[in-house]
C-alpha cells in the first residue's frame, strides 16, 4: 500500500508540470472564488439564544436568521418528528409502536436513541445508497435502441448498500470507486466498486467502437467531476468552458487517468481465497484440455482464415492494410481503424462450424465430445460484476478539436484542474507507466480527490447531506460549486461542515448525528406570517422545509403501511409485472414469485427505456445523467396514479384486511389506519368525517383515500 502511494505521489506531482504549463490565463476575478479556496474551520459565533442552541450548527443557523431580523420557528411536534427523521434515514414510514415508545419517552436522550436506532437500521444503506445511485447515473440496461440487460450491475448497488451500512469512510469509498483495481486488487468488493466509471449508457451496437469508448471515458471524466468535486467540467469537452475558468485541455488531462483502463463487464467476483481455488483448479483443467484445444484449433484454422479473408474484403483497402499489419506496427491511424471495423471482421465460433466440411467437420465433431469427457474436471463459474481494470500501456490522450474523436489534437498528459492546482509546486515530466501491472494513473487521482488540500471534496459531500435533510443544500447547485452556480447562504457553516467531517475520519454517520440532533433540523414547518414575508424561500432555514416523499418512498410506504413490504435484501433486480396495454421488451419476464414484486424500489430492475410507471409519475430521474436533486413536478398524472394504478388498489386492499386483522370496532380501525398512513392519532373531527364515510362505502376506500391525503406524501 505504501508503495502504491509513492507511486500516486509521483504521478500527482508529474501531473502538474503539465497544467501550469499551459497558455490558458485564469481571470482575476475568478481565481478568488470561495470554492476554490481550503475551507477553514471558522470561530462558532457567539449567539444571544444561547438556550436554543444544541451544537455548532445552530449556532452558525442562528447567526444567520438574526442578520435577516428572524427568531427561529418552534419545534416541531414528537410525532411529526419521527415520521421526518424515519423517511429521511430509512425512507420507510415509522410503525405506532415506535411512535408510542418515542412520544412516552420524556429522557434527554430519547432523540438520540431515535438517531442511532435508525443509523443502525439495515435500510438506512437502502435509503442513502438510493440517493448516491441517482449521482452515479445507476442502471440495470445499457440505454439507446436496443437497451440491452446488465445482469451484474446489481452487484455494484448492492456494494453502495453496504458501504453506507458500514459506515466506510468516505475517502474510502471513493478509493474503490475510482482506483479499486489499482488501490485493493485482493478486495472484490473494490474491484465491484470500479463499475462507477461504466454505469452511464453504453451503445454496444455501435459499428464504431473506438467513438463508443471515447464516449465512455468522456461519460467517466464528466461524471467524476460532477459527483466527487460538483465541477461542471463536462462542460469543456469542446471548448473552454463559457463560466468556469477551466480550458478544454483540462477536461482531456482529467481524462488522461482513465486512459489505460480496460472495460469490462466479467470482472470474477470472489473472495481472495476463492480465486486463489478457481485459479488452481483452472490451471489443473487447462493442463487436461489443452492438447484437444491445440488439435481442433489446428482443424479449425484454414476455416476461420476463409471466413477472416471472405469479411475483411468488404472493408476498405485501409481497413485491410491495417489489420494485416502486425499489432506493434501499427500508426495511430491504423489503431483507429482497427477499432473501428473490428467487429466487422470478427470470426465467430458458429460461423467457423458453418464453414466446416467433410472429414474436418467430423474430426471437430469427435474432438468437441472428448472435450466433454473432462467437464467434472471444470472449475465452476465465478459470478462476475461490471468494473474496469488498468491494462493498456503507453495510452495516449490528446485534446479533441471541438469534442470530435475524428479530428485530435495536441497530446496531453494526465493533471488535475487547472484552477485547482496552482497550489501545487512544480515537478519533473509526468510518469506515463508504472510497473507491469498498473499505470497507476487513478490511484493518482483518488488519492488528489481525497486530499484534505482538495478544496471541494468534502464541502461537495456534506453539502449533499445538508440538501437531503433540509430540503435544500447550504450551495442550492449541489453539483456545480463554480463560479456559475448559486453562492451558499451560509459560507461559513458549510467550511466548519467540511472540516469536521474530515477531521473526524470522513465519518459519515458523524455528519447525519450533527445535522439531526440540531435544533435547526427539528423546527416546525409553520412559521408566523412575518417571518414568512421576510424569508419568503426559506433562504436562512429559519424553519423546516417541507418535503415531498421520493418515488421509491412513496411507493415503499405503500407497501409498508399495507403490511404487503418484502424486506429481503440484495441481489438481482426483480422484474414486476407490467401495467396493462404496456408492449414488454421480450426479455421482462415478471419474477414467478409474486412476493419479489413488493421488494423495497431500490432493487426493482431499472430499465433505461422501460422505466417503471408508478416511480417515472413523481419524477424517477433520467439515469443516463447524474442527478444531484430531483426535480419536483406537479402534474394531474400524480394524482392520477395514486388514486387509480393497480398498486394504490391492492396496497388499499391489503391495508383494509390488516386494520380488519388488528382493531376489533370501527374506531379502532380509523385510528390505526391514520396512525399507520400519517404517522400521528386522529382529531375528533377527522373521527367523524371518518365514520361518515364508511356508512356508505367500504374500508378499503377509506383506506385509498387516506393515501391521497397530502400528509401522506410530504413531510412536515
Amino acid at each position: 500500500m505504501k508503495l502504491a502511494y509513492l507511486l500516486a505521489a509521483s504521478i500527482l506531482l508529474g501531473c502538474v508540470q503539465g497544467a501550469l504549463s499551459d497558455d490558458y490565463v485564469i481571470p482575476e476575478a475568478k481565481k478568488a472564488h470561495w470554492a476554490w479556496m481550503a475551507p477553514v474551520r471558522p470561530p462558532v459565533p457567539t449567539v444571544q439564544q444561547v438556550n436554543w442552541v444544541r451544537n455548532p450548527i445552530d449556532a452558525f443557523i442562528l447567526a444567520g436568521m438574526g442578520k435577516a431580523g428572524l427568531t427561529p420557528a418552534a419545534s416541531a411536534e414528537r410525532e411529526q418528528l419521527l415520521r421526518r427523521i424515519t423517511f429521511d434515514l430509512i425512507g420507510l414510514p415509522p410503525t405506532p409502536e415506535e411512535i408510542d415508545a418515542f412520544v412516552s419517552d420524556a429522557s434527554p436522550q430519547s432523540w438520540t436513541k431515535v438517531i442511532e436506532r435508525l443509523l443502525a437500521s439495515p435500510h438506512y444503506g437502502e435509503r442513502w445508497g438510493r440517493h448516491w445511485l441517482d449521482l452515479a447515473r445507476y442502471a440495470d440496461s445499457n440505454g439507446y435502441e436496443f437497451d440491452e440487460d446488465r445482469p451484474n450491475a446489481w452487484r455494484y448497488r448492492d456494494y453502495v448498500i453496504q458501504s453506507f451500512n458500514s459506515n466506510k469512510p468516505y475517502d474510502r469509498f471513493i478509493k474503490e470507486q475510482l482506483a479499486g483495481d489499482e488501490l485493493f486488487p485482493d478486495d472484490p468488493h473494490a474491484l465491484v466498486a470500479t463499475g462507477f466509471h461504466l454505469l452511464g449508457p453504453d451503445m454496444t451496437d455501435s459499428s464504431n467502437q473506438a467513438l463508443r469508448r471515447q464516449n465512455t471515458l468522456d461519460d467517466m471524466t464528466e461524471t467524476t467531476g460532477l459527483v466527487f468535486l460538483g465541477m461542471t467540467i463536462g462542460c469543456a469537452r469542446c471548448h473552454d468552458h463559457k463560466f468556469e475558468p477551466i480550458p478544454q485541455r483540462d477536461f482531456f488531462r482529467l481524462q488522461a487517468f482513465f486512459a489505460p483502463a480496460v472495460f469490462r463487464s466479467d470482472i470474477p467476483f470472489g473472495s481472495a481465497k476463492e480465486m486463489r481455488e478457481h485459479a488452481q483448479t483452472m490451471e489443473l483443467y487447462q493442463k487436461l484440455v489443452q492438447p484437444t484445444l491445440d488439435e481442433i484449433a489446428k482443424v479449425e484454422a484454414p476455416y476461420r482464415k476463409k471466413v477472416f479473408e471472405s469479411k475483411l474484403a468488404l472493408v476498405s483497402a485501409a481497413a485491410q492494410e491495417a489489420h494485416r499489419t502486425p499489432s506493434d506496427k501499427r500508426t495511430p491511424a491504423q489503431k483507429k481503424l482497427i477499432a473501428t471495423t473490428e467487429r466487422l471482421v470478427a470470426v465467430s465460433a458458429a460461423e467457423v462450424r458453418g464453414a466446416l466440411t467433410g472429414a474436418d467437420a467430423d474430426r471437430h465433431k469427435q474432438l468437441q465430445e472428448e472435450l466433454k469427457k473432462f467437464d467434472a474436471k471444470k472449475p465452476r463459474l465465478l459470478p462476475t460484476a461490471l468494473g474496469v481494470k488498468d491494462g493498456i500501456k503507453d495510452a495516449k490522450t490528446v485534446v479533441l478539436v471541438r469534442g470530435e474523436l475524428s479530428n485530435p489534437g495536441a497530446e496531453v498528459d494526465p493533471g488535475f484542474p487547472l484552477i485547482l492546482s496552482s497550489g501545487l509546486k512544480e515537478s519533473a515530466a509526468p510518469v506515463r507507466s508504472v510497473g507491469a501491472q498498473t499505470s497507476g494513473r487513478r490511484t493518482a487521482l483518488a488519492e488528489w480527490v481525497v486530499s484534505k488540500d482538495n478544496p471541494l471534496t468534502a464541502r461537495v459531500l456534506v453539502n449533499r447531506l445538508w440538501q437531503q435533510h433540509f430540503g435544500r443544500g447550504i450551495v442550492p447547485t449541489s453539483s456545480d460549486f463554480g463560479v456559475h452556480g448559486e453562492q451558499p447562504t451560509h459560507p461559513e457553516l458549510l467550511d466548519w461542515l467540511a472540516v469536521e467531517f474530515m477531521e473526524k475520519g470522513w465519518d459519515v454517520k458523524h455528519m447525519h448525528r450533527l445535522m439531526l440532533s440540531s435544533a435547526s433540523y427539528q423546527q416546525s414547518t409553520q412559521v408566523p406570517k412575518e417571518a414568512l414575508a421576510k424569508d419568503p424561500k426559506n433562504v436562512w432555514f429559519g424553519r423546516m422545509n417541507v418535503k415531498r416523499l421520493e418515488a421509491e418512498a412513496l411507493r415503499d410506504s405503500l407497501l409498508a403501511v399495507s403490511g404487503q413490504l418484502n424486506r429481503k435484501m440484495g441481489g438481482p433486480g426483480v422484474f414486476t409485472p407490467l401495467p396493462a396495454g404496456v408492449v414488454p421488451f421480450k426479455e421482462w419476464k415478471p419474477h414467478p414469485d409474486t412476493k419479489e414484486h413488493n421488494r423495497r424500489s431500490v432493487y426493482l430492475f431499472a430499465k433505461r427505456n422501460m422505466r417503471h410507471a408508478f416511480l417515472d409519475s413523481f419524477d424517477l430521474p433520467d439515469s443516463n445523467l447524474s442527478c444531484s436533486r430531483r426535480e419536483q413536478s406537479t402534474v394531474a398524472t400524480q394524482a392520477l396514479t395514486l388514486f387509480n394504478s393497480a398498486g394504490t388498489a391492492q396496497a388499499a386492499k391489503a391495508l383494509a384486511a390488516r386494520l380488519e386483522k388488528e382493531a376489533a370496532t370501527t374506531e379502532d380501525r380509523i385510528t390505526l389506519a391514520i396512525r399507520l398512513t400519517l404517522g400521528r392519532r386522529p382529531t375528533e373531527s377527522e373521527l367523524q368525517l371518518a365514520r361518515d364515510f364508511l356508512r356508505d362505502a367500504p374500508l378499503a376506500e377509506f383506506c385509498r383515500a387516506l393515501f391521497n391525503v397530502n400528509e401522506f406524501v410530504y413531510l412536515r
